[in-house]
């Protein structure tokens, strides 16, 4: 069962009661990440997100962990493109201290200079683990292919120039000015009551700022053919993102689009997967993935193969492609898509922290909350006729983009097969 109770300033509280459950999964969500931000300001929401666990007026960066980890409890935080979220869990009769301590992080941090400081050089290791990883570099090059010189292309961790010029004042002002009642949420799931997590947040809520944050830029769409990134690199495999622009997370054919990326690569039994790793034995592991935003989305399919295996794995994933836009799945097929769907909803909802995630990004993502009943719903009506219609829409060369980290050196072939 879920509630939400809108205070007076505008900060939200949101619970799904499981009282069958021995945990409580409480998170403090705000509506602002990396696409908010600035060119000059890029990787602020990350940078914030990562001070605020280094120290309290009340607690040191030891004393946080050991407030919740010393009752047996977890905690943690991510930074998206469109959302922050910290978030914790424990056994449900410790809900107030888990409360305490991440009103304390969020309203008492010291951003002070010497964390400031320390903690640059962190997000710079980070930066440079993830360059060490063709699988995320592959990731974060299509982003920039994809939504070129604008927010959602930026690395959500900013760059070493931009980290470089994010002083405390610089910090502290976007806070202040973006992590606001307005657009925060305070999400709780397991087995507590809704009035009972009402009456603990309310003596907090006067503590948050009041006001409207910046909005984001709209994403710009102006693709008219095919693009590749190349970045030649000395590496065992190939690592290949076929990205596809595809439609916000309000849009009704995001339905028929889940379905169709779980028959492309969800799973096992997925048609790339069949048709790469299992009829050709090119690449160990194909998948697709698919994300929304408020405005646009992606759908993408990634790999990692022998550099030789390039041009036959593009060749049968483009074939794969353009079937999807000519035929419709068959009955079975489809029956396997939704099913398996409808099967991972139920099992990751069986988790107090995955119904506080799904509350959190449900409310902020869409305004609303949805049901999984409601859902589960949608997905069943989903026609294969509307699965080929979704595929039309979105399987069209001025919607592809292809990243690749590769030994290559040119990508001039790779270009003429995507233009076919």
């Amino acid at each position: 069962m879920y509630q939400v109770t809108q205070l007076k300033n505008g900060l939200r509280i949101a619970t799904a009661e499981m009282p069958h459950m021995r945990s409580v999964s409480l998170g403090l969500w705000l509506g602002i990440g990396s696409r908010y931000e600035r060119a000059e300001l890029s990787g602020a929401c990350h940078f914030i997100e990562h001070l605020l666990f280094k120290g309290t007026r009340r607690r040191s960066a030891k004393e946080i962990s050991q407030a919740v980890e010393g009752i047996g409890g977890y905690l943690n935080a991510f930074t998206s493109e469109e959302v922050t979220c910290y978030h914790a869990r424990a056994g449900y009769e410790r809900f107030d201290e888990l409360l305490e301590v991440l009103m304390d992080m969020f309203l008492n941090s010291r951003f002070a200079p010497e964390d400031i400081a320390k903690e640059r050089d962190v997000i710079k290791e980070e930066m440079a683990m993830y360059l060490d990883e063709p699988q995320h570099q592959v990731q974060e090059l299509l982003n920039a292919t994809l939504w070129p010189s604008q927010p959602l292309g930026r690395s959500i961790t900013g760059t070493n120039r931009t980290l470089d010029h994010l002083n405390r004042e610089a910090l502290v002002g976007y806070l202040r000015a973006n992590y606001l009642a307005s657009n925060a949420l305070i999400v709780v799931a397991g087995r507590i009551r809704h009035g009972q997590v009402v009456r603990a947040v309310s003596p907090y809520a006067s503590k948050f700022r009041s006001g409207a944050p910046a909005p984001f830029d709209p994403a710009r769409e102006d693709q008219a053919a095919p693009r590749v990134r190349l970045l030649t690199k000395r590496t065992e495999q190939t690592q290949i993102a076929l990205g596809i622009r595809t439609c916000p997370r309000n849009d009704e054919r995001r339905y028929a689009l889940r379905l169709l990326s779980t028959l492309l690569g969800e799973n096992m039994s997925s048609r790339l997967f069949q048709v790469v790793r299992e009829d050709h034995g090119l690449a160990y592991s194909i998948y697709s993935t698919p994300s929304s935003f408020h405005d646009t989305g992606d759908l993408v399919i990634s790999a990692g193969l022998d550099l030789e295996n390039l041009p036959k794995t593009l060749d049968l994933v483009l074939k794969e492609l353009r079937r999807c836009t000519t035929t419709s799945p068959g009955v079975a097929e489809l029956r396997r898509a939704r099913d398996y769907v409808i099967g991972q909803i139920d099992l990751g909802l069986e988790s107090t922290e995955t119904q506080m995630n799904w509350l959190g990004e449900q409310l902020l993502g869409l305004g609303r909350t949805v049901s999984a009943a409601t859902i589960k719903r949608r997905l069943q009506a989903v026609t294969p006729g509307e699965i080929r219609a979704a595929a039309r829409d979105f399987f069209r060369s001025d919607r592809l983009s292809l990243a690749l980290v590769s030994p290559l050196k040119k990508a001039d072939r790779v270009e003429k097969q995507l233009r076919v």
